[in-house]
């Protein structure tokens, strides 16, 4: 018969909890590792239900994978850079991506309902990746793109994860696509082309400029038509700049990406950029406060 210490260790091979947490399951469940390790499972969901409600998990990785004509691109959060770049976490991420990928989940709910390999639900994974891990984790989102034959995908992942990009391009290569993905991650354009800004965008940003054009003497002066090339030139110079084919191709600056697509035969069909806890609001403790709070906690 195993004595404790041998239990202790297979328990924590099999559920990453600490050593006293451990002990404290066996010798609540009469020794026995099955039960102890459904214990700190039952445990742990009890502990991650509140970490849930009172953390943000603003943190984490974005990740794109591409198999065949099908991509996903992904974002999974914890709390904190520590927990993101480590081996259990990445795995995690991994596992989701593959998930994801093969299923074709219509929103995160129903990825979160999807099995892995291994026949978990992809929910139990990050119950049982949370408690592991000791951190809020959160499955943020998620899109799956599927291309033609004559498409081409152009996936960039920036600084291991931080920030992930995919491109469709009609045509063209998958260098060029990798150079325009390279783009929407450096530049987070908000459109593909000039056509693509809604007409209310176009009018808000035009009675601005219209307006203060007026302050100036020399403008009033001109006449109406040409007032309005004015107004037109520097609407489209705002706007511009958050246009993808107007910016300048960060490979070469040289050229914009309208004519490095025009080059190539090329358009863009569609892009995604996932910045890892972009609109997210990070809660900002006072150290002592969240000191106290944990050792009051720990004292109940």
């Amino acid at each position: 018969m195993a004595n404790l210490i041998d239990l202790i260790k297979e328990l924590r091979d099999r559920t990453g909890a600490g050593l006293m947490d451990c002990k404290k399951a066996l010798l609540a469940n009469g020794e026995d590792v099955s039960k102890a390790a459904d214990w700190l499972r039952e445990k742990g969901i009890a502990k991650q239900a509140k970490k849930a409600a009172t953390r943000t998990a603003a943190e984490g990785v974005s990740w794109v994978m591409v198999n065949g004509n099908t991509a996903a691109i992904i974002e999974v959060n914890s709390e904190t850079d520590f927990v993101a770049n480590s081996d259990p976490f990445r795995a995690l991420v991994k596992e989701v991506n593959e998930v994801v990928l093969a299923n074709k989940p219509a929103d995160v709910a129903a990825a979160k309902a999807c099995l892995t390999k291994e026949g978990k639900t992809l929910n139990d994974l990050f119950v049982d990746a949370g408690i592991k891990l000791g951190e809020k984790l959160d499955f943020r989102r998620f899109a799956v793109v599927e291309k033609t034959d004559d498409e081409v995908f152009g996936p960039y992942i920036h600084m291991n994860g931080k920030i992930a990009t995919l491109v469709v391009l009609k045509g063209g290569d998958s260098e060029t696509a990798n150079g325009i993905a390279l783009n929407v991650c450096s530049m987070n354009p908000t459109y593909r082309v000039m056509e693509d800004i809604p007409s209310a965008v176009i009018e808000k940003e035009s009675a601005i400029e219209l307006e203060a054009a007026k302050q100036d003497a020399k403008f009033a002066s001109k006449p109406e038509a040409i007032q309005k090339k004015i107004v037109e030139g520097k609407v489209k110079k705002v706007l511009g700049e958050s246009v993808l084919s107007e910016e300048a191709y960060v490979l070469d600056e040289s050229k914009t990406v309208a004519q490095v697509l025009k080059e190539k035969d090329a358009s863009v069909v569609s892009f995604i950029r996932y910045a890892v806890g972009e609109g997210i609001e990070k809660k900002s403790d006072n150290l002592a406060d969240e000191v106290a709070k944990q050792i009051a906690e720990a004292q109940k």
